[in-house]
């Protein structure tokens, strides 16, 4: 067994790594006899004629190909994969509490919840949102997602991710991406785990463009991590899962698939430290946009147009003059699906919790609840560092339809409208 904890730097790299010295051809990707006896195989995350900029995928080099698995035959998960369309999705602004811990052995895969999603996994557009709440590792099984890629927001408990290309540790305040198609295992690294995540069913996380900003700022490439080659040589009867299509199907398996022994490639896990965002803000009147504030972007086919943004609030300066500090009240085209990872938002002072998640659609007007505004109409102005806060939005052009147990499930606040009442007429 070669299970090695290490990285390589860089987003968007043709990346090269061997678990196993000479494994890696030099001068063609698939040789006639490769080192060691091993199978090569290749795995694209785009199609074949995709613009080499966003072409993605990466060479494998390893001890038995993919295709040694048993017929799969589906899996009745109803939380996971509930059908989102069996209820009418209200423009009414919604707020959820955190989903309860599981009270028998649940791991990552069995804990996700589905919250909302958009778009078709047939159409390739579009994306799901789900929370996770865990209590014991994936054992002796393993997980593929063809319907997408997998961002996953840590909020609490450390999470130990193993892949066919090496493996990661990911922490609260950090985030990993899984490719579309690489097989993976999450093992808890503290007694629980409790986080979101979101399945991106269209064009692969990209950084955003600088534009005016110049060449610095937001999430720099340098800052990513991809993990170097590592493998595991282990035979049994194991689980091979995978969601093809909205459903859960099953596969046994007689060896371990992350046999990967050396990779090159673009088509890559990663991960990144949430604490390295370089914030960008007004230093002189009025209050940036959220784009403002965007970590990686799925673009649609309309320019300037996202699938989804995946957006932060982090511990930042706020120094604007003679301006309201605070998100101000607003409606907008895009759909907005918000959560905390910890502390305290500084628009919503209570019932925003860790854990929690709110959700705007198209046109719901949003914004401070009656004690923010007042506390921010009434503020003393002067640079403020806001400290011990993180959140996230993830926002989308298309309405996020909240899934049957969003709507019917006991941690959704009944009573979130209530947090605007105490705004009075003024005249």
């Amino acid at each position: 067994m070669h299970k090695q904890l290490s990285y390589q730097t860089g987003f968007g790299n043709h990346f090269a790594t061997e678990a196993r010295s000479n494994t890696l051809p030099q001068h063609q990707n698939t040789p006639q006899s490769v080192a060691h006896g091993l199978y090569t195989e290749q795995v694209s995350g785009t199609a074949f004629t995709a613009p080499r900029a966003n072409n993605r995928r990466s060479w494998l080099y390893r001890m038995q190909p993919s295709v040694g698995h048993g017929e799969f035959q589906i899996v009745n998960n109803e939380l996971l994969v509930k059908n989102t369309k069996s209820l009418p999705t209200p423009p009414t602004q919604m707020r959820w509490d955190p989903i309860p811990a599981p009270t028998a052995p649940t791991d990552f895969l069995n804990g996700l919840i589905r919250m909302a999603s958009n778009g078709s996994t047939k159409l390739l557009t579009g994306a799901a949102i789900y929370h996770y709440h865990c209590n014991d590792s994936m054992h002796n099984c393993y997980f593929y997602n063809a319907d997408g890629e997998l961002l996953i927001i840590p909020q609490q408990g450390s999470l130990l991710i193993t892949t066919e290309l090496g493996l990661m540790t990911v922490a609260p305040e950090e985030i990993a991406v899984i490719p579309r198609g690489i097989k993976f295992k999450v093992d808890l690294q503290d007694k629980t785990a409790r986080g979101y995540v979101c399945e991106n069913f269209g064009a692969a996380f990209a950084l955003p463009e600088l534009g005016p900003i110049g060449a610095n700022g937001l999430a720099n490439p340098r800052d990513f991590q991809t993990p170097c080659a590592a493998y595991e040589e282990k035979s049994g009867e194991l689980t091979l899962y995978c969601k093809f299509q909205e459903n859960i199907w099953q596969a046994s398996i007689d060896h371990s698939p992350f046999d990967v022994v050396a990779w090159h490639g673009n088509h890559v896990p990663y991960k990144y430290n949430l604490n390295h965002f370089n914030t960008i803000n007004t230093v002189s009147f009025d209050h940036s946009d959220p784009s403002i504030f965007t970590v990686l972007t799925s673009q649609s086919n309309t320019p300037g147009v996202a699938n989804i943004d995946f957006v932060i609030f982090p511990e930042r300066w706020q120094v604007a003059e003679h301006s309201f500090r605070p998100a101000y009240y607003h409606r907008n085209i895009m759909n907005e699906y918000m959560g905390l990872i910890k502390g305290e938002y500084d628009a919503k002072p209570s019932g925003f919790v860790p854990g929690g998640a709110s959700l705007h659609n198209c046109m719901s007007a949003h914004g401070p609840d009656a004690t923010a505004y007042q506390t921010a109409v009434n503020a003393n102005l002067k640079p403020e560092y806001i400290s011990g806060t993180l959140a996230f939005m993830l926002e989308s052009y298309m309405v996020w339809q909240a899934s049957e147990y969003a709507l019917t499930a006991d941690i959704r606040q009944k009573d979130y409208l209530n947090c605007w009442q105490g705004l009075k007429k003024n005249t």
